[in-house]
């Protein structure tokens, strides 16, 4: 089974990336936060800060893509090769209410006719220039009786893999995931499959695998966020609680040395104690559950309005772990 950690926005950037690659079971592929080209235009600081190699090594990192102009995909693509990157991913499954506005991501896949079009000319673009992409989507927009039509759409293009996240865009994050509609792209897709969805324990990935056996990648996003652990618990065939193969020492060791290097990575480059401090809550909202008994730190951390003193409760938070055997 091959595993790639989801692209979310405004958390999975290169300083995420970095500090979980050193601290916890690597993932086959990294996907980062959309890239939104501007026309003709070249990367902000901040995108040109997450795709740098320097910034990625020792990870298979993939860039995506969230556009509807098949000219501004073609030329991010193409400027993307000028730093070593031969293959991207199309977004189309965000379901952000500003996003999907605009007819991008999985606002996009209300218009198949104008994907359609969008899809055939990235098509031969990338083929001419010698390039790959993926798309990563959701089954529809208000019904998940659209993936069909999509599908057929996704089957004519050279894909190297259409990663189905199998919600509509009307249902967010909420709701049960729609796993007919998974199973109809699994089966008809004629590219490599890959299932992203609400994996958030062992017995989350068991359930999966077992209905689809031949099933060999999957993508996961918020069970990695709140919990870093997943990726061995999933490999050694227990749960976090229930483990003895780790000690609460090393496992609160180990989160400290994540955080550490989340918060001094923020630190570096983030001017004031706001930013850092938004980024690092951010986090905790989270990583919340993998410690629910500490709720009252958990205030005191969202209440910190310094860094020094969001420092000490943290290390007291990390104090406390250790006492959970």
């Amino acid at each position: 089974m091959k595993f790639y950690l989801a692209p979310m926005e405004g958390i999975t950037g290169y300083i995420y990336r970095q500090a979980y690659n050193s601290c916890f079971k690597p993932m086959d592929r990294y996907f980062t936060p959309f890239l939104a080209p501007k026309h003709k235009s070249g990367f902000s600081s901040k995108e040109l800060n997450d795709i740098l190699p320097e910034h990625n090594q020792g990870m298979e990192v993939i860039p995506q893509i969230l556009t509807s102009d098949p000219e501004d995909f073609l030329d991010t693509a193409v400027k993307l090769k000028e730093y070593g990157y031969t293959e991207v991913n199309l977004n189309l499954g965000c379901p952000s209410g500003t996003v999907a506005a605009k007819g991008k991501g999985a606002g996009f896949l209300k218009d198949t006719e104008k994907l359609a079009r969008f899809l055939g000319e990235v098509s031969e673009g990338m083929e001419r220039e010698n390039l790959h992409f993926s798309i990563k989507t959701r089954v529809g927009v208000e019904s998940e009786e659209e993936f069909q039509t999509l599908l057929g759409l996704y089957n004519q293009c050279p894909l190297t893999e259409l990663i189905i996240h199998p919600r509509v865009l009307k249902d967010f994050y909420k709701y049960n995931v729609r796993m007919n509609a998974f199973k109809e792209g699994f089966e008809k897709s004629r590219h490599s499959v890959c299932y992203n969805g609400d994996i958030f324990r062992r017995k989350d990935y068991d359930r999966l695998v077992k209905e689809y056996p031949d099933l060999d990648k999957i993508m996961m996003g918020r069970g990695i966020m709140m919990n870093p652990f997943l990726m061995e618990e999933i490999a050694d065939g227990t749960s976090q609680k229930v483990s003895g193969k780790m000690s609460a020492d090393r496992k609160a060791d180990r989160l400290e040395k994540f955080h550490r290097l989340l918060c001094d990575g923020y630190t570096h480059v983030m001017s004031g104690d706001r930013p850092v401090l938004f980024k690092m809550k951010e986090l905790w909202g989270f990583l919340i559950h993998s410690c629910p008994e500490e709720e009252k730190l958990m205030k005191k951390i969202r209440k910190a309005q310094h860094l020094a003193e969001y420092e000490g409760v943290v290390s007291e938070l990390f104090c406390r772990m250790r006492e959970h055997e």
